[in-house]
C-alpha cells in the first residue's frame, strides 16, 4: 500500500498550485489531507472526487478552519468520523479508514499556540488520540497514524531547537507526549526508521525565505504500531512539492 499525507493549508488554494497534478502523479492508494479549510459543498467535483477516488470529509464547524479529508482507491470497510469527543470533533481533526487488518488514521493535531495558550487542549487531544489508536490495536488491527502532529519531537527535528524551547510545537509537554507515544507505547516513527540524519523537515514559515534556506521543522509524521514494523518499506518527504507551507510525506508498505 502507498499512503500520502499532506497538510495543504487550504485545499482550494492548493488546487490552484498543482495539487491535482501531484495527486495524479503520486498514484497513492490512500491520500490523507489536513487543513482542508473547506466544507465539501464549497469544492468542485475534481477536488471532491479526483480520479474517481472514494472520498470522505470531516470539516470544522467553523468555516475556513481546520478540517481533514481522505481519498481512497478502494472503498474502506468502515469510516470513523472524529473520535466521538465533541471538543475535538467540532474542529474536524480526525478521519479513519478501516481496511481488512489495518486502520489509517488521518489527524490534524491542534497547535498549542503562542505562550502555550492552548497547551491543555492540545495534550487532551494527544492523550485521546493515543487511546483511540490503542483501541484499534487491542482489536488486533494494525494502526497507521499520519498527519500534522504540530510537534517537533527531538532537537534534530527542527533547525533551531535551542531558540524554540518555549515555542508552540516544541514545548516540554508536547515532546513528553511524543516520548510516551514513540517510546513507552512503542509506536514507530516511520521516517526515522529509514533516515536518521539532520535537516529533514516538513514545514517552513513563509517568512525569511525559510524554505529556500531549509530552516524548518519536522512536524508531519507517519507512525505505526510496533507489530507493523516488518511491513514498512519506505517513508519519504517531498520538499520539492510546493503548494503549501508543508510538504507531502509518503509511506509505502509491503
Amino acid at each position: 500500500m502507498k499512503i500520502a499525507s499532506w497538510n495543504v493549508n487550504g485545499i482550494r488554494a492548493c488546487a490552484q498550485k498543482g495539487f491535482l497534478k501531484w495527486f495524479e502523479e503520486t498514484n497513492a492508494d490512500v491520500v490523507c489531507i489536513q487543513e482542508n479549510k473547506a466544507q465539501i459543498d464549497q469544492c468542485s467535483t475534481d477536488i471532491v472526487n479526483p480520479l474517481k477516488y472514494h472520498s470522505s470529509w470531516h470539516s470544522a464547524q467553523k468555516k475556513g478552519y481546520s478540517g481533514v479529508t481522505m481519498f481512497s482507491k478502494k472503498e474502506p470497510v468502515n469510516i470513523y468520523t472524529g473520535m466521538d469527543i465533541p471538543e475535538f470533533d467540532a474542529e474536524g481533526r480526525v478521519l479513519t479508514f478501516e481496511y481488512a487488518d489495518t486502520v489509517v488514521i488521518n489527524a490534524y493535531f491542534p497547535n498549542s499556540q503562542e505562550a502555550g495558550a492552548r497547551i491543555a487542549y492540545k495534550i487532551r487531544f494527544c492523550d485521546a488520540m493515543l487511546k483511540f489508536c490503542e483501541s484499534f490495536r487491542k482489536k488486533g488491527k494494525n494502526v497507521i497514524l499520519c498527519g500534522d502532529y504540530n510537534i517537533a519531537h527531538k532537537p534534530i527535528d527542527l533547525k533551531n531547537p535551542k531558540a524554540n524551547e518555549k515555542n508552540a510545537g516544541y514545548l516540554p509537554e508536547e515532546r513528553a507526549w511524543m516520548d510516551k507515544f514513540i517510546g513507552e507505547k512503542g509506536y514507530i516513527d516511520a521516517f526515522r526508521k529509514f533516515e536518521q540524519g539532520p535537516d529533514h523537515y516538513t514545514w517552513w514559515t513563509y517568512r525569511f525565505n525559510a524554505r529556500a534556506k531549509n530552516v524548518g521543522w519536522r512536524i508531519d509524521y507517519f507512525a505505526t504500531n510496533p507489530e507493523f514494523d516488518d511491513r514498512l518499506k519506505s517513508c519519504i518527504h517531498q520538499p520539492q512539492v510546493m503548494g503549501s507551507d508543508h510538504c507531502p510525506v509518503i509511506l509505502e508498505t509491503k
